[in-house]
């Protein structure tokens, strides 16, 4: 009874955050940069970025920080003592530690693929990125025995948890220094806004197949055959192709 009424409370909180977080995140890549160009070319930038970004990046950050918590907070009364993390006849194994420790870790592999040469060779290093996920998801599924929402559910707090470590780890101090090179009137180092620039695109690709995952109840009923799994993979490029329809479709929508 208690679990279950904890349960609704962190459900609400983990969306309302949610909303203020992924709501400011396409807000800065698919209204902000392409806004941010016109306010340079008109010499405002100057006076709207430090008004604008310190207000807007303050809901962003704690929006990225309680939807993390709330959504760790789920994962232990919904998944860990729940009951609905393994297929039968499995339960906690060394392959399912070592599935946790892939996806509140994984976040380190990802920063170290792409503060390497290879984040100049987007292509070859996304390409990498997603052949670890997909490895991600046979161990949950063949070594530990993830159940079909056991193995979707974490490969959303694996996301989960690299949109908040970029949020707090690199876009947020990046911004800092931007947002205080401009209000002094000087050029921000180039290598702020492209790091700041390339997680938060990074951030909004794996938002979309988050977003999946959570509803990994309702998408339960896909899970048939023994190859189910190849479907939430299917269903991280679909969504990673939704948002570069996106991308392409804020380039083209104009102000009046």
């Amino acid at each position: 009874m208690v679990s279950g009424i904890f349960s609704i409370l962190f459900r609400w909180l983990h969306i309302i955050a949610g909303i203020i977080w992924i709501g400011h995140l396409y807000f800065f890549n698919f209204v902000n940069i392409p806004f941010a160009a016109k306010m340079k070319e008109a010499g405002v930038g100057k006076t709207v970025t430090p008004e604008l970004m310190p207000r807007a990046l303050w809901w962003f950050r704690w929006g990225a920080a309680w939807t993390w918590i709330t959504g760790v907070l789920l994962l232990g009364l919904v998944f860990y003592m729940g009951g609905v993390l393994f297929d039968a006849p499995y339960t906690w194994n060394v392959g399912a530690y070592v599935s946790l420790a892939l996806v509140f870790g994984g976040v380190f592999i990802y920063d170290a693929l792409y503060s390497s040469p290879l984040k100049d060779n987007p292509r070859a290093a996304h390409t990498i990125a997603f052949l670890l996920t997909a490895a991600v998801v046979l161990i949950m599924r063949y070594w530990a025995g993830f159940s079909y929402r056991g193995y979707v559910i974490h490969i959303g707090a694996l996301f989960g948890t690299i949109m908040a470590y970029n949020v707090w780890v690199r876009i947020w101090p990046a911004q800092q220094k931007i947002i205080a090179a401009v209000k002094a009137g000087e050029a921000p180092d180039p290598a702020l806004p492209a790091l700041a620039g390339s997680r938060s695109r990074h951030n909004t690709y794996l938002s979309v197949p988050l977003v999946w995952a959570m509803i990994n109840t309702h998408s339960a009923i896909t899970a048939f055959a023994d190859w189910q799994w190849v479907g939430l993979l299917l269903m991280i490029l679909l969504g990673w192709h939704i948002v570069f329809q996106f991308y392409k479709k804020s380039l083209k929508i104009q102000g009046f």
